[in-house]
Parts: structure tokens; C-alpha cells; sequence
């Protein structure tokens, strides 16, 4: 393997024409999508696996919160491996081997909590889907577009919404093993599709080194940290929200299933169309003044919440508000990646740092569940989101500030 760019005569910029390009980021952002539909397929279901299997508060929250883990720790092995064996290998793989939870779950793993667990444990694959697409992306796009192209894919976390408003209505229509064969289905088709379309940018750095080696060498950039850290809270606060929000709407405010669920998909689809204009909100005034007003707003959306108030029109401008600001500030993270990381490290940095979004919000959920079951109020976890939101604004504007003015010089 070549250690240095390979780049095409008529091409200067080594990443492909522009038409192919955005195929490429389209195929990307589709499989993003249907990989985060998969590893989403619990959360809706969550309220009724918590009626008729009686589960307490903190094991539903626990049910819906493994896939996320996995999928999350998960992205750290999965981004290095994108960039020794490329997207157009990965995709296809990873797609591929999600079909296998998918189908278990719909089949054979939806009687017990036990079999519930193991299968959204290897759910959780679905989710490492974004550690490959980051990378991919990353290389066929010049600097200059690259906070736009990243964030158009990251709206293939809309995946989410797609299980949200469809996996309820199926489940009472046709059964609960109708949504999860339909999605088995959806992964079969674009594994072929993208085994046959995907190509691997023409200028793609391609690292010699072990992934042990590497991981390493991404460990001691200080860039890693502070954008999982800021990732923790940007893409951990919506993950958090997506997952564990039609659980809450029911419980404070008495909300039907279906109600709840179509909530959290309006929740999640302002997100999704935030993340891309985040990107390109930060390729024009960048990251660090992106993601200062993100935590604001955030902060000022989770404090209002924690009063509690009435779910029209109050609490749905504090959820609507944070759900923009969290979409927005995920694609501005990692238009900073973009930025700061050597291009030979963009996976293994993309997958520390997507681990630390996942991991930011299988906490939180937990955390709520069991303040909940403990005091009855989600007002405590609500205050300590706000806490960490201003922490994150705070440290945008002075550490992020001094790293992005360092590297440019």
C-alpha cells in the first residue's frame, strides 16, 4: 500500500470530480441512515416491552441504552479499520453483519429481557456505521467544504426518526416482527448496492501502521479530547433525547405511545436538518463560534425544562430549541475534526470521538430513569444537563478557541 496521497493529473485536489463526489456522500448518508434506523429499533419500542415484560423504569432505560454503548465503544476499532481498508469495504460490512442482531431480535429475541439485552448489544454494530462514513467523506471533499459535507452526511442520524415513526404503527398493524424483517430487508439491499457503487476517494491517505499503533498516535492529540468532549455533550444530548423522550413525554405529561413517538420524531428530524447547516455555519464563521451559541442555547433550554412546564407552548419550544442547537452543534464538532485532525487520522480520531457521543448519551438516560424511579422528577437531571452544557460553552471559548488559533498560526 502507498503511505503517501495518490493523486490524479486533472485532479488537484486528489478527492474526484464533483459529480462523483456527491454520489459518494449520498450513498454515505444513506447508509448512515439505514444502519441508524436498525440500531434505533428499540427505543420506540421500549414503553411496550416495558408493559408486557413489567420492567422497571430502570431496566427499560437500560434496554433502550445498550445498543447506544456498543455502538458508541464500538466506532473506535471500526474508524481506525476505515482507514487502513477504506469505506468502500466498511459499509458494506458493517451493513451486512447488522442484518444478523435485526433479524434475532424480530424473530426469536423480543420474549425476554435477557434476550432483548443480547440483542441490542450486537445492535449496537449498526450505530459504528458513522466512524466509517466521517472518514470516507472527509477524504473526498477539500478543506474548504468539508464542515457541509460532513453535516450532510450526519443527517443520516434522521435514521432515527424513520424507527420512530414508523416502528410503533407496524407493530400494532402487522405484529413486532414486521418492523425488524422490513429493516433487514433495507440493510440487504444497500449492502449490495453499496458494494457495487462505493469507491474510496482517489487522494484517501492510507495509514501502514497497526491499528494499535495508531490508536495511540490518536490518543496523544490533544484535538481528540477536546472534541469528544464537546461531542459528549452535542451528539450524547440528542442521542440522550432520541432515545429516552417518548419515555419521559409519557411520563410527565401523560402522553399515548404513538403521540409520544411522533414527538420525539419531530425532535429528532430538527436535528438532522440542523446538523448539515451547522457544517456549513461553521465553514463560513467556525466551529468555536458555532458551538458557543450551541451550549447556550442548550443551556437556557434545559433549565426552563426542568420547571417542568406546560408541554404547549413552553416545553416544546425548550425541546424544539435544544433539538436545533444539538443537530447544529454535532456538525460543527466535526467540522472542527476536519480542521484539526492530519488527514491520515481522520477515522481513529472520528472514532474516539463518535464513542464519546455515543457514551454522552447512554448516560443520561440512565441517570434520568433512576432519579426518576429514586424521587419522582426528571428536574434534577434536567439542571445537571445545563450544568454540563454551560461547562462546554465555557470551554469552547477558551481552550477550543487557543487550539484553533494555534493551528492556524
Amino acid at each position: 500500500m502507498a503511505t503517501t496521497q495518490r493523486k490524479r493529473p486533472a485532479d488537484p485536489t486528489g478527492t474526484g470530480s464533483p459529480a462523483t463526489r456527491w454520489v459518494m456522500l449520498g450513498m454515505a448518508t444513506l447508509g448512515f441512515a439505514v444502519n441508524f434506523w436498525a440500531w434505533a429499533l428499540l427505543s420506540p419500542l421500549g414503553p411496550l416491552f416495558k408493559d408486557s415484560l413489567a420492567l422497571s423504569s430502570f431496566e427499560q432505560a437500560l434496554l433502550v441504552a445498550v445498543p447506544v454503548v456498543v455502538g458508541s465503544v464500538g466506532r473506535i476499532p471500526v474508524g481506525a479499520l476505515t482507514d487502513r481498508y477504506g469505506g468502500r469495504v466498511m459499509f458494506p460490512l458493517v451493513s451486512a453483519v447488522t442484518i444478523v442482531p435485526v433479524l434475532f431480535l424480530g424473530l426469536l429475541g423480543h420474549s425476554s429481557l435477557v434476550a432483548l439485552l443480547v440483542g441490542g448489544f450486537f445492535l449496537g454494530i449498526g450505530g459504528t456505521s458513522f466512524a466509517v462514513g466521517v472518514p470516507f467523506v472527509n477524504a473526498w471533499f477539500p478543506p474548504e467544504r468539508r464542515g457541509l459535507a460532513i453535516g450532510v452526511f450526519g443527517a443520516g442520524m434522521g435514521g432515527t426518526a424513520i424507527s420512530a415513526l414508523t416502528t410503533v404503527s407496524l407493530v400494532k398493524t402487522w405484529g413486532v416482527a414486521t418492523p425488524f424483517i422490513a429493516t433487514a430487508i433495507v440493510l440487504a439491499v444497500y449492502t449490495l448496492t453499496a458494494w457495487f457503487v462505493l469507491r474510496d476517494a482517489p487522494g484517501r491517505t492510507v495509514p501502514v501502521e497497526s491499528v494499535g499503533k495508531r490508536l495511540q498516535a490518536t490518543a496523544r492529540l490533544a484535538a481528540t479530547w477536546q472534541a469528544a468532549a464537546l461531542y459528549a455533550v452535542a451528539f450524547g444530548g440528542y442521542v440522550a433525547f432520541s432515545v429516552y423522550l417518548p419515555a419521559y413525554l409519557r411520563t410527565a405529561y401523560g402522553l399515548a405511545q404513538a403521540d409520544a413517538a411522533n414527538r420525539m420524531a419531530g425532535f429528532v428530524l430538527l436535528a438532522v436538518v440542523m446538523r448539515p447547516a451547522g457544517g456549513w455555519l461553521s465553514d463560513r464563521i467556525g466551529p468555536v463560534r458555532v458551538l458557543t451559541v450551541v451550549f447556550g442555547v442548550v443551556t437556557a433550554g434545559a433549565v426552563l425544562q426542568a420547571f417542568t412546564p406546560t408541554l404547549m407552548p413552553l416545553g416544546t419550544i425548550a425541546f424544539l430549541a435544544m433539538a436545533a442547537a444539538l443537530g447544529a452543534g454535532s456538525g460543527a464538532v466535526f467540522a472542527l475534526v476536519a480542521l484539526l485532525a492530519p488527514a491520515n487520522k481522520v477515522g481513529s480520531v472520528t472514532g474516539v470521538v463518535g464513542a464519546a457521543g455515543g457514551l454522552g448519551g447512554f448516560v443520561p438516560p440512565l441517570v434520568m430513569g433512576a432519579l426518576y424511579g429514586a424521587v419522582s422528577s426528571y428536574a434534577l437531571g434536567l439542571v445537571a444537563l445545563a450544568a454540563v452544557a454551560l461547562a462546554a460553552a465555557l470551554f469552547t471559548a477558551t481552550a477550543v478557541r487557543r487550539a484553533v488559533q494555534a493551528h492556524r498560526g
